[in-house]
């Protein structure tokens, strides 16, 4: 990445981080947001990205050519965006819109990008990824081959039957993505991967879950989709091709969780540290008592630490990999430290980081989610013991 390059990403991250800071973190405190809902509702949604747009910090990692930001360029941007959690909903950085977004821009037809990604470059719409299916009903989740939902070609269109979990933001979205397994009768079978129109009287959502998490507009929900017929000019790519096109969105979706996530931290960080600068117990600050120092040592490499995996998978992809194993990585040692650097906060401040008084709280929980969403560390960790076994037997066939 050339210096220039990287001066353009500080000139726009600076933008961003004062936009955050100054017009965004106030709206924490805003009576629409409940505490353990599903999301910032629409109209605060809408009004967050009219200040956005008004400041000029909409998507701001998508140039006013269309030319996306290279990935060590945006995390500069994102990791800003993440200083407060309705920083992404408000600057359209957000999970899956981001994605989807750049997975549309990666293989969109002119067509499709134009009806389906235009409008969510502006803002002025949301989008959902439909991969997970109920884990009671024996549906894919972390594995995607036992995907169940179908789909068969009928004329011109193809019908799509299933059922899904976990879509988050599907409830308010106007773009969707779903992937499903193909039951053609020409043997042409395999995942596939289809853009439609939200909402669709064939798709119901049947509950929002109560989740841990709750900064994410539309939350998270499981529905059904009964026989929903999709023109077939609507289908990225082929009959097959699904699992592909996934792959070129999966790296760059995950480390741009690790991004915004970052972010959440390095602020939760500051408003520990703070605490633990002017608060006195038994006779001095607890900054001075060394158990609390201690943990703020921690948390500056755990931080460090995360920006530097984040920096060197971004690089990765930046040289043209799928970075697949690298992300894998990433997502593991962020989110693992991030999981550590939040519950320090948390402990550090108390009585007062177990509650809404500040937005420790809702960070340690966002975190822990995090987690869990885009491959637990468990499913990751799996698939590099794997590759471990395989580069051992190249080198050491029996």
């Amino acid at each position: 990445m050339s210096g220039v390059g990287m001066e353009r990403a500080e000139v726009i991250a600076d933008r961003v981080e004062a936009f955050v800071r100054d017009v965004i973190i106030p709206y924490e405190k805003d009576l629409r947001i409940a505490v353990h809902g599903h999301g910032p509702p629409e109209d605060l949604v809408a009004e967050l990205r009219g200040k956005a747009r008004a400041a000029g910090v909409i998507t701001p990692h998508i140039l006013a050519d269309g030319s996306h930001l290279s990935q060590r360029e945006t995390a500069r941007v994102l990791i800003r965006s993440g200083l407060s959690p309705l920083g992404p909903v408000a600057c359209n950085t957000m999970a899956p819109d981001e994605g989807n977004m750049y997975l549309l821009g990666k293989v969109g037809s002119p067509e499709l990008q134009r009806r389906f990604l235009a409008p969510l470059v502006t803002g002025e719409a949301r989008s959902a990824f439909f991969m997970t299916e109920p884990a009671n009903e024996g549906g894919a989740g972390s594995d995607p081959s036992m995907m169940q939902t179908t789909c068969r070609p009928d004329g011109n269109h193809w019908v799509i039957n299933g059922r899904k979990a976990f879509i988050t933001g599907a409830q308010g979205a106007r773009v969707g993505i779903i992937m499903a397994r193909s039951e053609a009768a020409d043997g042409t079978g395999g995942a596939c991967m289809f853009l439609v129109d939200l909402p669709d009287p064939a798709i119901r959502i049947d509950r929002l879950l109560d989740t841990i998490d709750s900064s994410m507009p539309g939350g998270h929900a499981v529905l059904t989709i009964d026989n929903l017929r999709v023109p077939a000019d609507q289908m990225l790519g082929a009959s097959g091709e699904g699992f592909q096109y996934a792959q070129v969105r999966l790296s760059p979706a995950r480390l741009s969780h690790c991004m915004r996530w970052l972010g959440a931290c390095i602020r939760a960080n500051e408003i520990a540290t703070a605490y633990a600068c002017k608060r006195m117990a038994f006779g001095k600050l607890l900054v001075d008592h060394e158990g609390v120092g201690f943990m703020l040592a921690d948390n500056l490499i755990d931080l460090r630490q995360s920006e530097l995996m984040i920096d060197w998978c971004a690089g990765v992809l930046d040289g043209g990999s799928l970075g697949t194993v690298e992300s894998s990585m990433t997502k593991v040692a962020v989110s693992e430290a991030l999981m550590r650097v939040a519950d320090r906060c948390v402990q550090i401040m108390g009585g007062t980081g177990v509650s809404g008084d500040t937005v420790v709280e809702q960070v340690f929980r966002e975190i822990r989610a995090f987690r869990i969403y885009d491959g637990p560390t468990e499913v990751h960790k799996w698939s590099l013991a794997k590759k471990v076994k395989r580069d051992f037997l190249k080198r050491h066939p029996a």
